[in-house]
């Protein structure tokens, strides 16, 4: 049997940015940059209260903001008219300041995918993706302007990390796409006449950026998003998929949060030689560690772990690979993970 041959990302002209000592470039600490506007998405119950209180108002009109637009998606003062005229604009300013603006957007599978490009007060980019499937409308989200992971095969990587998003502007990415599924913007199923109206139903944090670089702005924001509504978004943990390349502190520190998010692990080889190459990360912390704390995520969870393992010709989908990462997953236990390639 003749041997497959092995492509190495580098014969591919992937190519990892390295710091002054040759190692992988890898940036966890954000860049200094201002900070965009304190949202109501930012705050807790009760700093939305407090920040109410600031402004002169009763703590109780927070939650009628916040059930405009985490309930009924606006922002517009005009949409709140349970809040007194006088002062309802400078209220509204102050805890829904405008966090993206749409700069573009593509929209394909007979409008059933919508992909938004939205620029942040500071002018950084980043992108948000609206799928309709059977029985569900997933929207992957981007948690970081840029990425500091390095990861060759990934044109976000290679532009570096702009900056972390706040924990406001990760959440506008789900209203603003409720936004357009309200006005019918998605293509697929109408509502009809007594219907429930759609919303977002699923997330995965698989857009712009490592989530878990991000982690206390990514956690108030998943917070939020489980918050029952009028004070949140109401969503399932169970629809909100988490995916790293592999922080393994952060995914120790995840399972310990007692939210049940389905946890994703970006593998993409299960041999340190190739992965090394292929996901810089993995300098730092080894397939087997990586591995150890995604079955230790289900262990603390029970719920069963993803493997991400994007499939690339001649460069991690050679049989001995499955092999090697079927005995590694087997040799953690049965019935707790599964591949999707």
């Amino acid at each position: 049997m003749t041997e497959r041959k092995q492509v190495r990302p580098a014969a591919e002209g992937w190519t990892q940015a390295k710091d002054e000592t040759g190692k992988p470039l890898l940036q966890f600490a954000e860049p200094k940059r201002k900070q965009p506007p304190v949202h109501l998405a930012d705050l807790s119950i009760a700093e939305r209260a407090e920040r109410v209180k600031e402004l002169g108002i009763q703590g109780f009109r927070a939650k009628q903001l916040s059930t405009h637009y985490f309930t009924h998606y606006t922002s517009n003062a005009a949409d709140m008219t349970d809040l007194p005229a006088a002062g309802r604009e400078e209220l509204v300013g102050a805890l829904l300041p405008p966090l993206l603006t749409e700069v573009k957007r593509l929209q394909t599978d007979k409008g059933d995918t919508i992909k938004f490009l939205w620029r942040l007060f500071d002018g950084a980019l980043v992108e948000s993706v609206l799928m309709r499937y059977t029985g569900r409308i997933t929207l992957c989200i981007s948690s970081q302007a840029g990425c500091g992971m390095n990861c060759p095969f990934c044109a976000t990587g290679q532009a570096g990390l702009t900056r972390n998003m706040s924990a406001g502007e990760i959440v506008d990415q789900i209203v603003r796409a409720n936004q357009a599924i309200a006005r019918g913007e998605l293509g697929g199923r109408k509502v009809k006449a007594g219907d429930a109206p759609e919303r977002v139903s699923n997330i995965v944090f698989m857009g712009m950026g490592e989530p878990l670089a991000n982690y206390n702005r990514v956690m108030s924001a998943l917070r939020t998003m489980i918050e029952p509504q009028p004070n949140g978004l109401g969503m399932s943990a169970r629809n909100i998929t988490v995916s790293t390349v592999g922080l393994v502190p952060a995914i120790h520190k995840l399972a310990a949060e007692e939210i049940p998010v389905t946890f994703a692990l970006s593998l993409h080889a299960p041999d340190d030689k190739l992965r090394d190459e292929l996901i810089p990360v993995n300098s730092r912390w080894k397939v087997d560690e990586a591995l150890d704390a995604a079955r230790a995520y289900f262990d603390a969870t029970g719920r069963r772990v993803s493997i991400e393992y994007a499939l690339i010709k001649d460069m991690n989908d050679h049989e001995w690979r499955a092999e090697l990462l079927a005995k590694k997953l087997n040799e953690r236990g049965k019935g707790w993970v599964h591949v999707n390639p």
